[in-house]
């Protein structure tokens, strides 16, 4: 029951929210400070875009939305990737020839390397399959399941007739959601899933 008592998971959950909001609150202002001191870059990664890009009516997002978008996004990362590795590991045993495939090609790139010398961007273009075993894995069993949208009422999109109820059938591919929904991180959890399951081939 969602019922805030003293001792109960749901007050302990508010407690570390508080906890973590308050240390990511105080990495967004010392980034702010640098910003302003020329000593953060404007381009620096996502928290300098946020610090930066403010709304049609020139408003900036609040420190705590910043903190709430933050978590959500290394919540979904972390749990994501893991989830999606975990199920390749259990494809590529069920499937030897789909594994012997990827060993394949994951050999080739590491073979071009040096000893002890690190993946590069190249490396990464290479693993065409391993992507495609991933892509597909994902497909089948979604890392993040149950928050697909389902149409409220009938509209028209693009000539095309959505009756209300529609959303995605079984085996769709929607990992990253789409549109202006989409997953910001799915660049990062692909190289993510793709260096990990290098290294682990």
């Amino acid at each position: 029951m969602p019922i805030d008592l003293p001792g109960t998971p749901l007050r302990k959950a508010i407690k570390a929210s508080k906890l973590i909001n308050g240390k990511l609150i105080e990495i967004i202002k010392q980034r702010k400070a640098d910003l302003a001191d020329g000593k953060a870059s404007l381009t620096q990664d996502i928290l300098s875009h946020m610090l930066m890009t403010c709304n049609e009516d020139g408003t900036y997002m609040k420190e705590l939305d910043m903190a709430t978008k933050i978590m959500g996004m290394l919540i979904g990362g972390y749990e994501a990737v893991d989830a999606v590795c975990t199920l390749i590991v259990k494809f590529l045993a069920k499937f030897p020839h789909i594994y012997d495939a990827v060993y394949k090609e994951q050999m080739e790139i590491a073979n071009l390397k040096a000893p002890r010398e690190l993946l590069n961007w190249d490396d990464i273009q290479k693993m065409k399959h391993l992507w495609n075993v991933a892509q597909e894995v994902m497909r089948l069993t979604p890392p993040i399941q149950g928050s697909f949208k389902e149409a409220s009422t009938d509209f028209v999109f693009n000539g095309y007739t959505i009756p209300k109820g529609t959303g995605p059938t079984p085996y769709t591919y929607v990992p990253f959601g789409g549109g202006p929904m989409i997953c910001p991180d799915k660049e990062y959890a692909r190289l993510e899933i793709l260096v990990f399951m290098h290294n682990l081939v």
